[in-house]
């Protein structure tokens, strides 16, 4: 779970200021979405943190999230085609 939180803090643009998260297009809030997912990725840092154990379903879940939200992000212009979370 680390490496993929990891994975997904070092793809998706989280660093973006507000004027560059809502640009001209639009195809979901960038700026709503980034937060979400930085807020489930705090959560699972501090589950790690207090000993719980993630389970299959946990990380595929995260790592669906992580990918539905970069599909929008592409979208917006917000990342480039090939990068993948």
């Amino acid at each position: 779970m680390r490496q993929l939180i990891d994975q997904i803090r070092t793809q998706i643009p989280f660093d973006l200021s507000e004027e560059e998260r809502c640009g001209e297009s639009c195809h979901g809030c960038s700026g709503k979405l980034l937060i979400y997912l930085e807020s489930e990725l705090d959560e699972w840092e501090a589950k790690l943190d207090q000993g719980v154990v993630p389970g299959f379903a946990d990380l595929s879940r995260l790592a669906g999230k992580a990918r539905k939200i970069a599909t929008v992000l592409r979208r917006n212009g917000l990342m480039p085609e090939e990068a993948q979370a």
